[in-house]
């Protein structure tokens, strides 16, 4: 069996819906994906993460795949695209690679479980959602379960990222964040993250309001400055613009002001992926 599974970047948090908000973005991982004898396995690495990542079985994306249950020997060809550490959901894409390919491997359909095996990754569903699902997704946990659905973004809404050179990882930026944040606060998290939901899927014109956050960007300025220094100053000029999950990349939506200093960046306008993960065969 021979297949390669394409996995979508994702955003998450837009602003206001910190580990709720997710969206799937048109830059990809492809993995080839071939069984194996028993006790083989080979993996080889292009792009992003080549000569980082491990190649054995602490691999992410190997992780992932045992992780649904499928023991069998595997060899595997990644091709990353999605910067590594950067916000974007390479993580993400990884776990969401290998849950599709156990799952494929298996003879299996996918199901709400490829869902929580890869959300337990993280802990979170956002990204996860966006990665196998595309669109705009809206992720919550109930106990230990975790769920999301998925809408279509409205055609209008038009991301770009601004990429920089430097890393930022989850478990840093998590750690500045407060234990408890005031009421007000929170409400306003509220209100704008049900707005965001409504600006990205049917009205573009108030995401600015929509993606004004409270609860996690200010807290962790220190991780980032100048990604802040950017997010206000787009802002400051009616232009949307937020944290793309825990960072450094920023996410914006419509053109970018001449005036604003983006020297750093890397500035790439992408589609939304409206289908998430796929699977084809290979010869």
């Amino acid at each position: 069996m021979k297949f390669l599974v394409s996995v979508p970047a994702s955003t998450a948090n837009l602003g206001s819906g910190f580990d709720a908000l997710g969206m799937a973005l048109g830059m990809y991982d492809d993995v080839e994906v071939a069984s194996a004898p028993d006790g083989h396995l080979s993996i080889t690495v292009d792009g992003a993460g080549s000569g980082d990542v491990p190649l054995d079985e602490t691999h992410l994306v190997v992780r992932a795949v045992r992780a649904t249950g499928y023991t069998g020997g595997l060899a595997l060809r990644c091709r990353n695209t999605i910067p590594h550490a950067r916000g974007l959901g390479s993580s993400a894409a990884a776990i969401v690679a290998g849950v599709v390919a156990g799952f494929t491997l298996s003879g299996r359909e996918l199901d709400t479980d490829a869902l929580q095996i890869a959300a337990e990754f993280e802990g979170h569903a956002d990204n996860a959602a966006a990665s196998l699902y595309g669109g705009v997704v809206v992720a919550w946990s109930e106990g230990e379960r975790y769920r999301a659905v998925r809408m279509d973004a409205d055609a209008r809404v038009r991301p770009v990222v601004l990429i920089p050179s430097t890393e930022s990882s989850t478990k840093t930026t998590r750690g500045l964040l407060p234990a408890e944040v005031p009421h007000a606060d929170a409400a306003h998290a509220a209100g704008r993250a049900a707005l965001a939901v409504h600006a990205l899927t049917s009205d573009p014109s108030v995401l600015l309001a929509a993606t004004e956050d409270r609860l996690h960007q200010n807290y962790r300025e220190p991780a980032w400055p100048d990604t802040v220094r950017v997010i206000n100053d787009l802002r400051k000029l009616g232009v949307p613009a937020c944290v793309s999950g825990a960072g450094p990349t920023v996410i914006a939506f419509g053109d970018l002001p001449a005036e604003v200093d983006v020297h750093g960046f890397d500035v790439r306008r992408l589609d939304v992926d409206a289908s998430g993960v796929r699977v084809r065969p290979l010869d």
